[in-house]
């Protein structure tokens, strides 16, 4: 199994959004890949919560079967079509993948 994490600083403002408007829509887009393909086995994307302590403001924590299944996400259209929005918005971009 592979555990694949990724989280997001985003800017003060990007594409016609503030930072909590771009988050919210960064987590309904990654909702929409949690889906995409065999091999997801967990796919949860959250939100800093207030009165939480967080440095970052986006996270997703994702577990896939093995690494063909986390390259066919990485690859699928759904996944590589929210890339720019992502790219536009953030201002700092942590991942790291590890297998278990």
């Amino acid at each position: 199994m592979l555990k694949h994490i990724v989280l997001w600083k985003l800017k003060e403002f990007a594409e016609g959004g503030d930072r909590r408007t771009n988050a919210v829509k960064m987590k309904a887009m990654l909702d929409g890949c949690a889906n995409v393909v065999p091999g997801i086995l967990k796919f949860e994307a959250a939100l800093a919560q207030p009165g939480l302590e967080a440095t970052y403001d986006v996270i997703l924590y994702s577990e896939f079967a093995d690494k063909a299944a986390l390259d066919a996400y990485q690859n699928h259209p759904d996944h590589v079509a929210i890339k720019p929005f992502f790219g536009a918005v953030r201002d700092e971009r942590q991942c790291m993948d590890y297998e278990i």
